[in-house]
């Protein structure tokens, strides 16, 4: 796989080389970073402090007539907190993943407490019924793909509480598979933005849900059209990358969608052609954020660690040892160069950079 020579084996910045020792990150027996319990406890409270917090609030609505005029709250029972609807959602996924990773979380009862008043039959009946009543385009498709995320981390928990959060989300997760298998019939074109409506993105979180659920409907329906979309395209435009508010990679999520859907050589080869060498120049160097109090810019920080769990999920699809190493090096600079930020005091990242960087842990620890 020639096309992964571009990545340099670049010697770390002084900066770089002290954020490796963060306390929030460690590195395995095998050199690849990992979340610490400090780490995890910091992340949780992130979450935690935003869950229950109903403003700063973007409802990002159509209003079909005054009744929808209501509080967050009132709208979203269950994820009404953290800015916005799906980072009140991949917030709850966050806890719920530090939860099963670190369960002597300090604050694992007050974890249990807030989503237990949040995730409740009627509540989630109060969800659904606003997304039978929303625009057919409300939150298509990142957050339904979170929303999937969570129930997935659910249905693998082997804890009580936890299944029954599962058993008590599943009308909401339903109503989202269903849009899913309404849409994806009607979508000829992909969206190739690096931001909320990203196609690839979309179909990689429903995947990884149909799978390990086994809703084969939707498994084949995903695959499917992921081919539709995507098996001929070649020379992905990498030097586009990063937009100027991007916090996921276009091309990279593409990839890692596909590396889901094609068999292992089949997807070598694709990835050959739609990635070739000179692409991945790209992808040496993390984005620049010059504002993390602009909610904007700070999707930045979002691109690298996105980034970061893309090419994590590229490595198997390497086969030698060296270029391994040198992709593993390029996902690492991407997380070092991002996690210790999201210390920050700005809400503008804080609300739901961590979701990020933890997801793109977890890819990493997988591998």
């Amino acid at each position: 796989m020639r096309f992964f020579l571009s990545f340099l084996l670049i010697g770390f910045t002084t900066a770089l080389m002290a954020q490796t020792d963060n306390p929030f990150l460690k590195k395995n027996a095998s050199g690849q970073l990992q979340l610490t319990a400090e780490g995890a406890s910091h992340f949780a409270s992130l979450a935690l402090d935003c869950i229950h917090q109903e403003y700063p609030n973007k409802l990002n609505q159509v209003l079909p007539d005054s009744n929808m005029l209501q509080s967050p709250q009132t709208l979203h029972p269950a994820f009404y907190g953290c800015f916005d609807w799906h980072s009140a959602v991949h917030g709850h996924w966050m806890l719920i993943r530090l939860l099963k990773r670190f369960p002597d979380l300090p604050k694992g009862k007050e974890i249990r407490k807030k989503i237990a008043q949040n995730i409740t039959p009627a509540n989630i009946a109060q969800e659904v019924a606003y997304f039978q009543q929303a625009s057919k385009s409300w939150e298509r498709m990142y957050g339904w793909a979170w929303l999937l995320k969570l129930s997935e981390e659910l249905y693998t928990w082997n804890d009580r509480q936890g299944q029954y959060w599962y058993i008590t989300l599943q009308p909401l997760s339903n109503a989202i598979v269903e849009r899913y298998q309404q849409f994806l019939p009607l979508q000829h074109y992909p969206v190739r933005t690096g931001v909320h409506p990203n196609t690839a993105f979309g179909l990689s979180y429903a995947w990884d849900y149909a799978q390990t659920t086994n809703e084969k409907a939707l498994l084949q329906l995903i695959e499917n059209r992921a081919k539709d979309y995507y098996q001929s395209d070649q020379n992905c435009p990498a030097g586009w990358e990063p937009s100027g508010e991007d916090f996921l990679s276009a091309c990279l999520e593409e990839a890692a969608l596909m590396s889901r859907v094609l068999p292992k050589k089949e997807f070598s080869n694709w990835l050959k052609n739609f990635l070739p060498e000179q692409a991945f120049a790209v992808y040496e160097q993390p984005a620049e954020v010059s504002d993390r109090s602009d909610p904007k810019l700070v999707h930045l920080d979002g691109v690298n660690l996105s980034r970061a769990w893309c090419m994590y999920k590229l490595l198997p699809y390497v086969e030698d040892k060296a270029l391994q190493n040198r992709i593993l090096k390029a996902a690492q600079k991407h997380l070092e160069a991002t996690i210790p930020f999201i210390a920050s005091e700005h809400y503008e990242g804080t609300h739901w950079l961590a979701s990020f960087a933890v997801y793109a842990l977890t890819v990493s620890a997988d591998q």
